[in-house]
């Protein structure tokens, strides 16, 4: 069964951390490009970063790069997204996804940026 399921938001303070992580099954995790999106309320979803099949090349969006960094373990068929010097701006529901042949989305996890 293929599945992507996404954890570790929570509620965090501007300047605050998080560490998202994404356990992919059902198919052939290193053979594909990842990437973690979010979601804001009343926005549309858009790509945060992306990674390679092999982890060496990633890609970032302008309002996150300097704070955002997307790792991945082909092992475990997890991706990664450490967040650092969190803003309030950042406050969404992020997901992951594959990249090229994108799956159904999951549920997502809740990221609140809030003093």
């Amino acid at each position: 069964q293929v599945q992507l399921v996404e954890s570790g938001g929570g509620l965090v303070q501007p300047g605050g951390s998080l560490r998202l992580s994404c356990a992919a099954s059902g198919f052939i995790f290193s053979n594909y490009a990842m990437g973690w999106y979010r979601q804001a309320p009343g926005k549309e979803r858009t790509l945060v970063a992306r990674i390679t099949g092999d982890g060496r090349t990633n890609y970032y969006v302008d309002s996150v790069k300097g704070r955002f960094t997307i790792s991945r373990d082909n092992a475990k068929n997890t991706v990664y997204l450490q967040m650092n010097s969190l803003k309030p701006e950042d406050t969404a529901v992020y997901y992951c996804n594959r990249f090229f042949a994108v799956l159904n989305w999951g549920q997502g996890t809740q990221v609140t940026v809030s003093s």
